[in-house]
């Protein structure tokens, strides 16, 4: 079977009321998959915005590198909460992640206008 005649067979199986039922079932179950994949820091983001209000009210505007500062006290927080949680010690990756939540939480408090 060449290409020319194979096109218009699959064509017909996938307009199909099986094959529609088929793609859209396959469709589902990947955005289902990608849905249930949130980051780790989204389960942890009410600390998260806990520790970001507490390091802007706790370290001073005038602090050398204030802004660091703030995100180096409010990780150890969430970082601590996160282990005292899971039992364990957080992994590098894991840090990564909650600090790259950190980041965008502030972010988005900021522009808010919430700090």
């Amino acid at each position: 079977m060449n290409l020319e005649n194979a096109l218009p067979v699959l064509w017909s199986v996938v307009n199909s009321p099986a094959g529609i039922t088929l793609l859209a079932t396959a469709l589902l179950w990947l955005l289902g998959k990608l849905y249930s994949r949130r980051p780790l820091w989204q389960q942890y983001e009410g600390e998260i915005i806990s520790a970001v209000k507490w390091a802007e009210k706790e370290i001073p505007d005038g602090t050398p590198n204030a802004g660091l500062a703030r995100l180096d006290a409010a990780l150890k927080m969430v970082v601590a909460v996160y282990e005292q949680a899971r039992g364990r010690v957080a992994t590098a990756a894991e840090v990564a992640d909650l600090k790259n939540g950190l980041q965008l939480t502030h972010a988005e408090l900021e522009a808010a206008g919430n700090l």
